[in-house]
């Protein structure tokens, strides 16, 4: 799959890999995100490798990040989405969401699907609603699979 670049002023958002800042990605998800506490490093490295990735860097500092697990005909799942705090409110999450569902692999998919506590005012913009039918949503969950990770 092609790189895909966007520069805009002194700020970058990028899917290649290599770029990626993976340490970085890791402290804010392991430390800061509230949804992926004590997440062992190599884990993200794994889901990272098994994922459509979207760095946003300003300076070549990774500020922010997301990642879409797909099988780029009929579904996507959009997660550990995040900017960092010192970079909030200067319209960084849109460029980033902009990128995300504007990416030429991503198109004509029936189903996104994604978890979030916050910012639903941002994700409606780009389609996405509360679940009609949640009777119907099933899934398998292990909060504390994490919770005894002494390696970080």
């Amino acid at each position: 799959m092609e790189n895909i670049e966007k520069k805009f002023e002194d700020f970058l958002i990028t899917t290649d890999k290599t770029k990626l800042d993976i340490t970085a990605i890791h402290n804010f998800l392991s430390n800061y995100s509230g949804w992926s506490d004590n997440i062992p490093f190599e884990k993200v490295k794994t889901s990272i490798d098994n994922s459509l990735n979207f760095g946003l860097f300003h300076n070549n500092k990774q500020i922010g990040f997301a990642r879409v697990i797909s099988d780029f005909s009929t579904i996507a799942y959009l997660g550990d989405i995040y900017v960092l705090d010192d970079y909030r409110g200067q319209g960084l999450s849109k460029k980033l969401m902009d990128c995300v569902m504007s990416h030429p692999n991503l198109q004509g998919l029936r189903r996104w699907i994604l978890l979030t506590s916050t910012a639903d005012w941002l994700y409606e913009k780009y389609g996405f609603n509360k679940i009609p039918k949640p009777e119907i949503y099933m899934e398998f969950y292990n909060p504390d699979v994490y919770k005894n990770n002494t390696k970080k």
